[in-house]
């Protein structure tokens, strides 16, 4: 029985991580003849092409990208098991590749990595920021943050804290348009919609004392897939949204920004660590889930007022 070729594959999940051949030749310190003999090598043995390239251009076959997920398992399982033979002997060091949502990953994932990349300073971060949800590996991620009610079992999944889901609009407009008694009075009036969400437009509203729930159906005023743009609109008084609290508590605390019906609660989430399903993973990963575990612990928008003071 011939063994899989797991040079070649592992060769293949670095160029499709760095778009180049060249820059993964450099990456895992090959020549690139050596390299792209490697991909030759595995398409012979596959029969099939891995990528479509030309002079200027490289990208993914059909089957190259349908293959990749098992070449990115291939790479994070073997440096796994040296990192555990290893033990103690080395500091974690190498590359992290994180995926984190825009606005939460710019606000509060990246003041808090300074002191992190000071204890680590053998660990290089790579930082996709965007709110899309992507396959960590498929895509090759060690770890994405999601801000969600996560129900995929295929992943491991570490809880930071919940998020609640807030309900505001600046006190400028709700003095316009009175404060609503139920979440069926704001139908009246045009709001932000956050596209991302599986059903735009439709908030589902829980009543904390009663446990009766509604459904608000939004009129759109501004449409976006990233709810930062509505924050200059909501404070300038064009209209209301539900807004993750991380995003308006400082609106919220200096008087700029007002709840609407507090005891209407929106979907419970949470944000989340997210990693392969792997029952090995790296210590460098390990070392940076540990220490944003420790930085969350007491977010800043969940301290009461006297602690904000």
């Amino acid at each position: 029985m011939r063994l899989p070729d797991f040079e070649a594959w592992a060769i293949f999940a670095k160029i499709a991580e760095f778009g180049s051949f060249a820059r993964a030749a450099e990456e895992v310190q090959l020549s690139k003849p050596t390299v792209s003999k490697a991909i030759s090598r595995l398409e012979h043995s596959l029969g099939i092409a891995l990528f479509t390239r030309n002079s200027r251009h490289m990208s993914l076959t059909e089957t190259g990208r349908s293959l990749l997920g098992y070449a990115n398992r291939i790479v994070m399982e073997a440096e796994a098991a040296e990192m555990e033979a290893r033990g103690d002997m080395q500091r974690p060091s190498g590359r992290i590749r994180i995926a984190a949502p825009t606005t939460f990953g710019i606000r509060h994932l990246a003041p808090v990595l300074p002191e992190f990349q000071e204890q680590y300073p053998e660990i290089d971060l790579n930082i996709s920021f965007s709110d899309a949800l992507v396959d960590l590996v498929a895509d090759g991620y060690d770890v994405a943050l999601r801000i969600a009610s996560l129900a995929d079992s295929s992943l491991r999944a570490r809880k930071l804290c919940d998020v609640r889901l807030l309900l505001v609009a600046s006190p400028a407009w709700l003095d316009e348009v009175g404060r609503p008694d139920h979440p069926r009075d704001l139908e009246a009036y045009k709001s932000f919609v956050y596209t991302n969400n599986s059903a735009p437009g439709m908030i589902r509203l829980r009543e904390s004392a009663s446990g009766k729930e509604f459904v608000l159906a939004q009129t759109a005023r501004f449409r976006a897939d990233n709810a930062e743009a509505f924050l200059p609109s909501l404070k300038a008084g064009l209209g209301y949204g539900l807004f993750p609290e991380f995003m308006v508590w400082d609106g919220l605390h200096s008087g700029r920004l007002e709840q609407i019906l507090p005891a209407w609660g929106g979907p419970l989430i949470s944000l989340y660590l997210v990693t392969p399903a792997s029952a090995m993973r790296p210590t460098r990963v390990t070392a940076l889930l540990d220490y944003l575990v420790k930085a969350f612990e007491h977010p800043p928008w969940a301290k009461t007022e006297a602690e904000a003071d």
